[in-house]
């Protein structure tokens, strides 16, 4: 029984074999005549991205077996073997081409036109030939700016009035437009009178011609002076006011003339030049005081390529008397030196030789020498000086530095051993100059201003150090111009004084700062300003009533004090101005000299006007 099943079992497994197989196979089409040429299939690749795109065609591939369903003609299906001309192609399922995504430009394009404009170039090159301009040489003279014709004024005239009784007037004369000749004149009137002394009165006149001829070879100078200035000695103690006080009326006289010959530079290789100069004066005061100077001055120099060699001179001739002598007094000196110029240096060597003779005689040398280097090219020099002199003791020098003297000043020459100083100086910026030194000084019978002080006169004498003091200090200047509009200055002096014989140098300011500013607001309006400080000083007074051998002396002690003073001119035409002067704005005491103080807050104003 068991063996019938298996029977009908294997023959329902062979027919559901072979009944598809066959079923299969009889699905042929008729045979149709083809050309010459057989199409060989391709075997179809089957990369990875390929079978991902068409999914599809690969499951309907799948289902058919993998028998070949090409038959070929010609022997063992080879066409070539000279079968038939015939190839049977069996069709499995319909193709279904896939495309892949179309990538997308997703940027438009830039239709501006944005090419640059690149602008014709030509060159011009400059025929110069390229120079060194950080080297001390010697400056060009300046060409005078054109001067406009509008502006034909030759003379000037001002004057004005103020409070404390002040009188002021100067002008000026020329004789014009003359590059050749130059005549001219001017004069000059300040007075005024303080209420805090009584006879608190000064007063200083000028009076002077001048004239200039410029020749092709030579220029010729000269001109003549007349100065007169009075005062009263109205100081005193207001502690300790004197029963009586002798204010008398001093006045100064001065006559000076002078000319000169020199020959015009020329910017010429190894040039010879030259000057001769004679100036004089005869100065005298209101008690018989009298001094009488000349002196004749003058150079040759001699230029070989980085040379200057050259002689320099002066005969220098005077005399001095008041009521108790008569001296002659003359120095004659001559000054061999040779300079050098290099690149960045410059050096001056010389000797000064010194013959004083007259009441006193003596015959010095002295080194003059100055070394200048460039440290920073354009902006900063070093330099060093080494010198010596004689320095002749002069009446008139005397009234212009203290009017309060007395009669029969001591006369005696001191000497400047040596002054050494060295320093820097140049420009930090555009318009900004410096200079700073500092120096030493070995001066001999060094002049000193003392009270010389009696229970009816209050004046001043001259004593002199006896021996070689040293004077030791600092020099700063700076000036700031920014343009022709601004303009502001100053110089600081520290002194440190290390006396041989006195115990103080007497009425000599260890500090001293002077400042000053010119400010043009617009074309009408100038403002000028000037500050003074002097530090404290020192005086000596003797008691002349006592009995004692040597007179006692009373050291005391003059303030330091500032001074401002500050004007302001408008114009109001092209030919008249006005003007106003403030002197002393602080109102502070100026004890210049001892019991001696200067006016305190004063102003005056007036009229100028060009013609």
């Amino acid at each position: 029984m068991k063996l019938k099943y298996t029977y009908t079992l294997l023959t329902l497994i062979i027919v559901l074999y072979f009944v598809p197989a066959n079923a299969q196979n009889n699905t042929k089409t008729k045979k149709k005549p083809v050309a010459a040429k057989t199409v060989k299939k391709q075997p179809a690749k089957t990369t990875a991205k390929k079978q991902t795109d068409a999914k599809t065609l690969g499951e309907e591939a799948a289902k058919v077996s993998s028998k070949d369903t090409a038959k070929r003609g010609g022997a063992n299906g080879n066409p070539q073997d000279n079968g038939s001309l015939s190839e049977e192609i069996v069709v499995t399922t319909a193709y279904k081409p896939v495309l892949a995504d179309a990538v997308k430009i997703r940027r438009n394009p830039d239709l501006e036109d944005k090419t640059p404009f690149k602008a014709p170039l030509n060159y011009n090159p400059l025929d110069k030939r390229l120079e060194r301009n950080n080297d001390i040489k010697q400056l060009d003279a300046m060409k005078m700016p054109v001067q406009p014709d509008t502006l034909p004024y030759n003379n000037y005239i001002k004057g004005g009035l103020g409070n404390l009784k002040t009188t002021f007037a100067e002008g000026y004369f020329g004789n014009g437009k003359d590059e050749a000749l130059q005549v001219g004149g001017y004069f000059k009137h300040l007075a005024q009178q303080g209420t805090a002394y009584y006879k608190q009165n000064t007063n200083k006149d000028q009076l002077g011609v001048f004239g200039k001829s410029i020749g092709n070879v030579n220029t010729l100078t000269g001109r003549i002076d007349y100065t007169n200035s009075g005062n009263y000695f109205y100081g005193y103690d207001k502690t300790n006011p004197p029963t009586v006080l002798d204010a008398a009326h001093q006045y100064f006289n001065t006559i000076s003339a002078e000319g000169e010959l020199a020959k015009n530079y020329k910017d010429v290789e190894n040039d010879f030049t030259y000057a001769l100069k004679l100036s004089g004066y005869a100065f005298s005061n209101r008690f018989k005081a009298r001094e009488n100077n000349l002196v004749l001055s003058g150079f040759l120099n001699q230029t070989i390529n980085q040379f200057y060699t050259g002689l320099s001179g002066s005969l220098d001739l005077s005399t001095q008397k008041d009521t108790l002598y008569s001296y002659n007094n003359s120095i004659i000196r001559v000054n061999p030196y040779i300079k050098f110029q290099g690149d960045n240096y410059k050096i001056d060597a010389g000797l000064n030789l010194v013959d004083e003779f007259g009441f006193n005689s003596r015959f010095s040398i002295f080194p003059a020498a100055k070394l200048e280097f460039q440290v920073i090219p354009k902006y900063v020099r070093l330099f060093v000086e080494v010198k010596g002199d004689v320095n002749k003791s002069s009446l008139r020098d005397f009234a212009a530095i203290n009017p309060f003297t007395e009669q029969n000043l001591s006369i005696k020459n001191s000497v400047d051993r040596l002054d050494l100083s060295a320093g820097l100086k140049g420009t930090l910026a555009p318009g900004l100059s410096f200079k700073a030194d500092i120096f030493r000084n070995s001066v001999e019978n060094m002049p000193l201003f003392v009270a010389d002080f009696i229970p009816t006169v209050n004046r001043f004498t001259v004593i002199y150090d006896n021996g070689t003091a040293r004077v030791n200090g600092f020099n700063g200047e700076l000036d700031l111009k920014t343009s022709d509009d601004f303009n502001i200055f100053g110089r600081v002096e520290f002194k440190d004084y290390q006396m041989a014989s006195e115990k103080q140098a007497w009425n000599l300011p260890k500090f001293k700062l002077t400042a000053g500013t010119a400010i043009r607001i617009n074309d009408k309006v100038n403002i000028t300003g000037s500050l003074v400080f002097r530090g404290a000083t020192y005086d000596r007074i003797t008691n002349p009533l006592s009995a004692a051998p040597i007179l006692p002396v009373t050291i005391v002690n003059i303030n330091s004090f500032a001074d401002l003073s500050g004007g302001v001119e408008y114009k109001a035409t092209t030919s008249i101005s006005i003007f106003v002067q403030a002197n002393n704005l602080l109102n502070t005491t100026n004890q210049t000299w001892l019991y001696y103080p200067d006016y305190g807050f004063n102003i005056f104003g007036g009229v100028g006007f060009k013609f």
